[in-house]
């Protein structure tokens, strides 16, 4: 085993996968000709698309769909929990049986710009872009190009610039 790399025996990585060193891959599947860079986790029962491209220091976290064709920037953040806590009204530590994992899609052809924030429980539909350093609280429409915080959208993709 290579020691720069960490993937479980769980994972699931399709033909002609491309792996970088110090990356965490457990419980998740990789489609073929996906490339992954460097410090990039994904965790169990998270799945990326064939034909992917997922840059250095992005955090995919269980729950997370990338369809097909996907562009994921630098730093980017997914997230799986609208309320997270690490407590109980107990004041024990939560454990999974706590918290249900929410979903979040991104569909075929979708770039998302690095350092983004993706929360959880939405859909980037297909060839949306979503701008560098956006924090996106719901559901961005195909073709279009969000960015902010909140992400909003700026136009639709084709669109001459206002």
């Amino acid at each position: 085993m290579n020691p720069y790399l960490c993937i479980s025996d769980d994972v699931e990585l399709g033909p002609n996968v491309v792996l970088a060193k110090f990356i965490n891959l457990y419980g998740c599947r990789i489609g073929e000709n996906t490339k992954i860079g460097t410090f990039v986790e994904v965790q169990k029962k998270a799945a990326v698309g064939r034909n992917c491209k997922i840059s250095s220091h992005t955090f995919i976290c269980e729950g997370v769909t990338i369809e097909d064709n996907v562009f994921i920037g630098h730093g980017v953040t997914f997230t799986n929990d609208t309320y997270p806590r690490a407590t109980n009204p107990t004041g024990t530590l939560q454990t999974e049986k706590d918290w249900k994992v929410e979903p979040t899609i991104v569909r075929k052809g979708a770039s998302i710009g690095s350092g983004a924030t993706i929360l959880s429980n939405l859909v980037i539909h297909e060839n949306a872009i979503v701008g560098a350093g956006s924090v996106v609280t719901k559901d961005v429409p195909a073709g279009t190009i969000v960015a902010g915080n909140p992400a909003k959208v700026i136009r639709k993709i084709g669109d001459k610039h206002p």
